[in-house]
């Protein structure tokens, strides 16, 4: 069984969502052949900061093609690998648990031999805020000129940590928050596809609890894909601990009407059915802005 999120991870950079802007640079650095020696990728969780330095990888070896691609055929036997994390030359390393100097010297030695298998190397070092100052500075110089048929692609969620001598010698780009509306078509078409049955103001909630990340947004509905009844706006509520638009209707016009005794009861009834305070300060500040 495969989570959602690794199910449909796009596959190439027409299916990234909310990204229009990267992928159309990308595409063209890929067309013209002009592939920086390293890209600093960075941006909010589970905005396809990872899934597109695979895409990028692949894009410039899969076997299908003589050259750098914009469209890899994610079916030949490269690709799989590339797919599956488990290429040879496509090295992805979690700064988080290899922050040493010692780590960063190892991967130095590495990149100096050329590939067993595709035409470039791409070292992918994911949360790259997370190394140490001596990493950093030990990998400052490689990054700059790396040896030839080599990429680096740095990814992170906090780009202020990043040395800025290492920005300044990569590409970057800005992974932004991708918007309700693109995340609730993309829930929609899983939903379709696993023949999942919804109700769209359910997914809008998921949606926007998801708070710009495709990730968060397609764990949630797996989780409630499991339920009962399909993904309901009841069970949504249930799951995510989200306060009903009814009581919180009900809050306001009591806030309008100045009616205190309204307003203790209603908050009453909020409290027992379990929901926490604060999160019914935060649907209080939701349901008025969206008013």
């Amino acid at each position: 069984y495969k989570p959602f999120h690794q199910k449909y991870r796009p596959k190439n950079l027409d299916e990234l969502v909310g990204q229009e802007f990267i992928s159309l640079t990308l595409k063209q650095a890929l067309l013209s052949k002009k592939i920086a020696p390293a890209y600093l990728f960075n941006g909010p969780r589970g905005t396809g900061k990872t899934s597109s330095a695979r895409i990028f990888a692949k894009s410039l070896n899969c076997l299908s093609f003589n050259e750098p691609t914009s469209s890899p055929c994610s079916k030949c036997e490269l690709c799989k690998q590339i797919n599956e994390g488990n290429a040879l030359d496509i090295i992805e390393i979690d700064a988080a648990s290899n922050t040493g100097v010692e780590n960063i010297r190892e991967i130095i030695e590495r990149a100096r031999f050329s590939p067993s298998q595709a035409r470039w190397k791409v070292y992918v070092i994911d949360e790259c805020h997370m190394l140490s100052t001596a990493a950093s500075n030990a990998l400052l110089k490689t990054i700059e000129e790396p040896p030839s048929q080599v990429v680096f692609i740095l990814a992170t969620t906090n780009p202020e940590r990043v040395l800025t001598t290492i920005q300044s010698r990569c590409q970057k780009f800005d992974f932004k928050r991708i918007s309700s509306n693109d995340i609730f078509e993309h829930l929609s078409q899983i939903a379709n596809q696993e023949s999942i049955k919804f109700q769209d103001h359910a997914l809008k909630l998921i949606a926007k609890r998801a708070n710009g990340g495709m990730r968060d947004a397609q764990s949630l509905l797996d989780q409630l894909s499991l339920m009962p009844g399909g993904i309901t706006t009841k069970n949504v509520q249930n799951l995510i601990g989200e306060v009903s638009e009814m009581d919180l209707i009900n809050l306001i016009n009591s806030l309008i009407d100045n009616k205190p005794k309204s307003l203790l009861i209603s908050c009453n009834k909020l409290y027992d059915e379990g929901n926490e305070p604060n999160q019914i300060i935060v649907g209080l500040l939701n349901i008025t802005r969206d008013l």
